[in-house]
């Protein structure tokens, strides 16, 4: 916590820093040569050439300021989403060249208000009548504004090189929380399995027991464990598995979960897409089972009627999940089971594996446990 606070502090500081360093070298290249010149009785008695600073610097400050903040925080973030380069390189360059000319307008109204300096720099003293006409300056208005615009091009290229350092940063840290979660993961299963190459094993031999016995059902619940474990133990150990198999491997959890229970005391029904609509879509193993698991332990309650409907759909590589069942979690708790940490743990992997690339949604209504999740498979 202090270390984050220390973090915060240096940034705080570099940010004013670097806005007291853009101050002063804004007010260096935008001062000017002004001619003043005195009156009196209206005939003119002296006329003095003078160095000074632009008066609305803090002004120009504020637009910079918000050019650099915008970007960083909002447009640069909108604008990476684009898949066409044309398309984020005229979203930028539309909203630089707004607010240059608002910040343009605004001064050039503040300069006419005032009356004190004209568009050309030339300065009148206050009370003093008005020339026909002011004498051009070294430094004139239209000089002064492509200083201008070379100074908010300066910012939007310093923006742009702090919001792609930043995000190389938390890309390369996110990697690293990745890599450092797969490991613990690992650990952990390789602590808690005990050797599942053995128990793989064992129940092909239950199965083919099973079928010499002529016990049908016992045979396909160790068919489909079967299919399971060779799912979990040889195929789910990369970073993504095809959807298909994935969908597969959740059809089978749900043929094996309801052999727990009576014929019709759970109504269960599993909408999949098609084949087609799934081909080439890949997403990281054993995502989606947490849900199903979690449906099954909070949505049945012995001599109670439950119902679960599962659903998968997939359009334009984005996938929608989606999961109901009757809520019976009150129940589980007055019984005393504890919580599990399965969904706990799915959400942080979504967040470490589709970052700003998933929504997961979760509600209890009129008696049922609802779950939405959608990700962007691309």
């Amino acid at each position: 916590m202090h270390r984050l606070k220390t973090k915060y502090v240096l940034e705080f500081l570099i940010h004013v820093l670097f806005w007291l360093g853009v101050y002063f070298v804004t007010r260096e290249l935008t001062s000017a040569s002004f001619r003043i010149q005195f009156y009196r009785n209206g005939s003119h008695t002296q006329r003095i050439d003078v160095r000074g600073a632009f008066p609305y610097t803090g002004i120009l400050l504020g637009f910079l300021a918000l050019l650099f903040y915008s970007n960083i925080f909002w447009l640069l973030k909108k604008a990476i989403r684009y898949k066409n380069n044309f398309g984020r390189m005229g979203v930028i360059a539309g909203w630089f060249l707004l607010v240059f000319l608002i910040d343009f307008l605004i001064i050039r109204q503040f300069l006419s208000y005032f009356g004190n300096v004209s568009p050309d720099l030339s300065l009148i003293p206050s009370g003093a009548p008005s020339p026909p006409g002011l004498l051009s300056t070294p430094e004139s208005w239209l000089r002064m504004q492509l200083v201008v615009f070379l100074i908010f091009l300066s910012v939007l290229g310093i923006a742009i090189a702090y919001f792609f350092i930043g995000e190389w940063i938390r890309n390369d840290l996110l990697r690293s929380q990745i890599e450092a979660h797969q490991l613990s993961t690992e650990l952990k299963f390789l602590r808690a399995q005990v050797n599942p190459h053995f128990l793989f094993n064992i129940v092909n031999n239950l199965f083919s027991l099973a079928q010499r016995k002529g016990n049908d059902e016992l045979a396909e619940g160790l068919s489909k464990l079967s299919g399971m474990m060779r799912y979990m133990i040889y195929e789910s150990n990369t970073d993504q598995v095809p959807l298909g198999e994935e969908i597969e491997y959740l059809e089978g959890c749900i043929a094996l979960s309801r052999l727990r229970y009576a014929p019709g005391e759970v109504s269960v029904s599993f909408n999949r897409p098609e084949e087609s609509e799934i081909a080439g879509s890949r997403i990281a193993p054993m995502l989606l089972l947490p849900f199903l698991e979690n449906a099954f332990k909070h949505g049945v309650a012995i001599g109670q009627e439950s119902r679960m409907v599962f659903s998968v759909c997939v359009e334009q590589n984005k996938l929608e999940f989606s999961c109901e069942n009757t809520d019976y979690s009150g129940i589980r708790k007055l019984e005393g089971e504890q919580g599990g940490i399965g969904l706990d743990n799915v959400r942080r992997r979504l967040e470490l594996l589709y970052p700003r690339r998933h929504q997961l949604r979760t509600q209890r209504e009129d008696g049922k446990y609802m779950v939405n999740l959608q990700i962007d498979l691309s």
